[in-house]
């Protein structure tokens, strides 16, 4: 797997950044924002970097697809997956 590859098309280029077992984090750069937003959304990964790789927050969700992850750590994303919910009702008036 390579971390930086030339190609002629981004249709090239997606079938083989796509085609692989794993889908951690992906990287696009380009001054073009329009292309960065439709290259970023057509990578099957967890996350997708414009101009920057392996950034990290606390506050948004951290994780990936295929065999790099499953679920998101981190952000409310993170709190959902480990809370399970439970309605509790109480008649005062019995």
């Amino acid at each position: 797997m390579s971390v930086v590859r030339s190609f002629k098309s981004e249709d090239e280029i997606m079938e083989l950044s796509n085609n692989t077992q794993f889908g951690l984090m992906a990287g696009v750069f380009t001054q073009d924002i329009n292309k960065a937003l439709r290259v970023a959304s057509a990578f099957d990964s967890g996350m997708v970097g414009v101009n920057c790789v392996s950034l990290m927050f606390m506050n948004v969700p951290f994780g990936g697809s295929k065999e790099s992850g499953l679920g998101r750590e981190c952000g409310i994303h993170a709190l959902r997956a480990f809370t399970e919910l439970k309605t509790i009702m109480v008649n005062l008036t019995y």
